[in-house]
């Protein structure tokens, strides 16, 4: 047996110190025209009954990877199972857990919320995101809440993300209402249909809905890629 292999046979990692290591989300959706925030009641100490991000640990012997860690609590808490799923950041130290020093990986999500599984949120629930930047969450997720919300407002003026965000087929302006509710800003009407279409991150269908009282056709996405950015950002 060769030294590599040797060495790695008797390797015990339980001999070093590790940190607790967890996966939190950030999971947006657009209800009543608003942007809100999945979440939970803490059931459990420490800060329990506090309200926090979804999330948990890592399932050492069947998450293959951080994604799939993260991918894996979605579907516990939103029944989704391929959303919209981006990593903000890695925040470790030893003063944001009271049980001893501790890393997050934080992601955030956006859901169409018509596909979320209703009978999944026991002891969660939906927050409107003004609201919830005022609450007191527990640890530090008020501060893994800004890094989230900072990110999607940041991609949403380069990129076409908010589209996670619609149901299959939609209208340019109610894809132009999700742009406006995440960056709480009025865009103009006709250069960011001009944008959107240009770029070709729509195509329009065959298809129409009543929209107002007139009838709009309806768009669908062409695939949101990750390394898709508009020319220019959103606000110019």
């Amino acid at each position: 047996m060769s030294p590599e292999k040797q060495f790695i046979k008797n390797y015990n990692a339980s001999d070093y110190e590790v940190p607790l290591t967890t996966v939190d989300m950030a999971i947006f959706s657009i209800i009543d025209q608003q942007l809100h925030v999945l979440l939970l009641k803490r059931d459990a100490l420490p800060e329990k009954d506090k309200l926090a991000l979804p999330g948990g640990f890592i399932d050492l012997k069947n998450d293959n990877d951080l994604e799939e860690t993260a991918l894996r609590k979605l579907y516990e808490k939103t029944g989704v199972e391929l959303p919209y799923l981006e990593q903000v950041e890695s925040i470790g130290n030893g003063s944001r857990d009271p049980r001893g020093w501790s890393v997050t990986i934080l992601y955030f999500a956006l859901i169409d919320i018509t596909k979320i599984n209703k009978k999944l949120l026991s002891n969660t629930d939906w927050h409107p995101m003004e609201e919830s930047e005022k609450l007191s969450l527990a640890f530090d997720h008020n501060i893994l809440l800004q890094k989230a919300i900072k990110r999607l407002r940041s991609k949403t003026l380069y990129t076409a993300l908010p589209i996670a965000l619609l149901p299959k087929k939609f209208t340019l302006t109610e894809l132009q209402t999700i742009f406006e509710i995440i960056l709480d800003k009025k865009l103009p009407v006709k250069s960011f249909r001009r944008r959107v279409v240009d770029a070709k991150v729509v195509v329009g269908t065959d298809e129409t809905k009543i929209s107002g009282k007139r009838f709009a056709q309806l768009f669908k996405s062409t695939g949101i890629d990750k390394d898709f950015h508009f020319p220019r950002p959103l606000q110019d």
